[in-house]
């Protein structure tokens, strides 16, 4: 699911925000999130949703889902 912040929030809270909307609209937790590497200054997990860069997500957009293993 692609989900678009531009608030001021930091990221692990826009993290936060879209992984409990993906939760209630699909019933299961997203382990995997990607954003445009700009956003991010270090490595992070967000309540267990593992975060990465991902170049082709647009700034000040997440993207959030299941990634098999």
């Amino acid at each position: 699911m692609l989900w678009f912040d531009n608030s001021k929030s930091t990221l692990e809270a826009k993290i936060a925000k879209a992984a409990e909307y993906y939760t209630k609209k699909y019933g299961i937790k997203p382990n995997t999130c990607l954003v445009h590497p700009s956003m991010m200054d270090k490595d992070a997990r967000v309540e267990g949703v593992e975060v990465r860069p991902y170049r082709p997500v647009l700034p000040g957009h997440i993207w959030v889902g299941i990634e098999d293993e």
